[in-house]
């Protein structure tokens, strides 16, 4: 069954699978709703530029045994190495466990050379406070530390949407916030499709303002960690 005003891309974007679905207007998500869609995925790259990612996704992954602060210790330390590569990051949470750190890209770079850089930050990460991240995924690797997820950056690949709902108790909401709410916010869980709407009336300004396509990975910051640029 066809879902009302959605767009189906070429199916040459993505051979093999079923047709990529794009939703450009309210109508459509309208239309995805009724057809009982909770969670919204996206890949990081536009249709229009499917080779070239736009961003860059790093997914940290708990132990769910880990209390809160640690992921908040976790996600500052991990915006202080993009501030000191010169990448700008954005925050958000998950709406599941942990926080989503996303660096917007030029489109310049095909999917292999951002996965490269991502994991290399990731490596990077976990070779220097070994008793808090991890760069290897599993549950049995992450006891007691910080899976930095470098996987979403691979062609194919996707993450839940901004401001998407999770399917899960209590319908939590992915949510960008600003770098200062890491100070108060409780939870990767923390707002619900039932609270949510008073956090956005209490915003003065996107806290995603200036997010755009600009930032390239440059030779300089392959240098910085350790690693050499791919050819």
């Amino acid at each position: 069954m066809e879902i009302p005003y959605i767009h189906q891309l070429p199916p040459e974007l993505d051979p093999g699978h079923a047709r990529l679905m794009e939703i450009k207007d309210a109508p459509a998500l309208a239309g995805v709703v009724q057809m009982g869609t909770v969670e919204l995925h996206t890949w990081g790259a536009a249709s229009t530029h499917i080779d070239f990612p736009d961003r860059i996704i790093f997914d940290l992954d708990p132990d769910p045994a880990l209390p809160w602060r640690n992921m908040l210790e976790a996600t500052r330390l991990t915006l202080a190495v993009l501030d000191e590569l010169g990448l700008e990051a954005f925050v958000k949470t998950s709406g599941g466990k942990g926080m989503h750190i996303v660096v917007p890209l030029a489109r310049q770079h095909l999917w292999e050379y951002v996965k490269e850089f991502s994991r290399a930050v990731s490596q990077f990460m976990a070779k220097q406070i070994p008793e808090r991240f991890v760069a290897k995924m599993g549950p049995q690797n992450r006891v007691g530390k910080i899976f930095i997820d470098y996987l979403r950056n691979q062609r194919g690949a996707s993450t839940v949407a901004a401001y998407s709902v999770r399917a899960r108790p209590g319908l939590p909401v992915s949510v960008p916030i600003h770098r200062d709410d890491l100070l108060t916010v409780k939870s990767a869980g923390q707002w619900t499709i039932h609270n949510l709407g008073a956090r956005l009336e209490k915003l003065s300004e996107d806290p995603w303002k200036g997010y755009r396509h600009w930032q390239r990975i440059s030779v300089a910051m392959w240098k910085k960690l350790g690693v050499k640029a791919p050819q």
